[in-house]
């Protein structure tokens, strides 16, 4: 990975963290790209000494925010000259529902909305670094997931775990869309489930709940190792369109391959973010 450069949403905790650690000991230059600036710091400084790779950068941003991606997207594009692997990795799950300053439910917004708008601003550049790939972490939960153009937001009925559900369908659903639009590119575009990681995701369930899916749950180096493969590895050089679990291809669910429920999607994502 030497001489690739890599960035990495919500590189500063679980997955990510684990992800940015191991792309730097292998020698890429990753953008760490974080919200909070004062607890991302010290993870900057442990994975730069632990792998002895100065290429690690830290960038801000706030993925529930639109003007914040756009800011950072413009950004990145000014003092970078080539993105050569973009993990979409940040993502949350939220036990009530609540509103974005754009006005968007905050699962949609930064699970689906937060990977759409900072991959459709990116991928000029990732084109014009081609070869390059598009990575973007999903869950074995999208299965359960529904897409319903009536209560996309939660606006009639909302649950915590279905909100996160729905959003990883969406993640899916994405990918092919992306994968179909980028044919003849040389930018492919993927999507995984970590398996069951026992990270800050679920920080927002009740104690008891979230101390037994730790008990249950896999190391973040270990859920890490499926998006590590998939920015790295030569054995997916061209792969497009695909889900993988456990650095294997793996059919998603039945309703993940509607591409009439994908290109709509597409469409009210791009009015939601402006890219109409």
């Amino acid at each position: 990975m030497v001489g690739k450069i890599c960035l990495v949403t919500g590189a500063n905790s679980g997955i990510g963290r684990s992800t940015a650690h191991a792309l730097a000991g292998m020698g890429a230059a990753v953008v760490m790209l974080c919200r909070d600036r004062q607890r991302a710091e010290p993870v900057w400084e442990q994975i730069k000494t632990a792998t002895g790779n100065g290429s690690v950068e830290l960038m801000i941003c706030d993925l529930s925010s639109q003007k914040d991606i756009r800011r950072f997207a413009a950004e990145f594009i000014d003092t970078h000259r080539r993105l050569d692997v973009l993990i979409n990795n940040a993502g949350l799950v939220a036990r009530q529902r609540s509103l974005t300053e754009d006005g968007i439910e905050t699962t949609f917004a930064v699970n689906h909305l937060g990977y759409f708008l900072l991959t459709n601003l990116l991928l000029d550049l990732l084109k014009r670094s081609a070869p390059a790939r598009i990575v973007s972490v999903s869950s074995a939960g999208h299965a359960l997931g529904k897409i319903d153009f009536d209560n996309l937001q939660g606006e009639k009925k909302y649950g915590g775990f279905s909100a996160y559900a729905n959003s990883k369908l969406a993640n899916v659903l994405f990918t092919h869309e992306l994968a179909r639009r980028l044919e003849g590119t040389a930018v492919t575009a993927n999507c995984l489930h970590p398996g069951g990681v026992g990270t800050g995701l679920f920080r927002s369930l009740p104690k008891p709940l979230e101390a037994l899916i730790k008990l249950l749950t896999i190391s973040p180096d270990t859920g890490a190792e499926t998006s590590v493969y998939l920015a790295s590895s030569a054995e997916v050089e061209g792969i497009t369109g695909k889900y993988f679990v456990k650095k294997r291809e793996k059919r998603t669910s039945d309703q993940s391959y509607d591409e009439g429920a994908a290109q709509r999607l597409w469409e009210v994502s791009s009015e939601l973010v402006g890219l109409v």
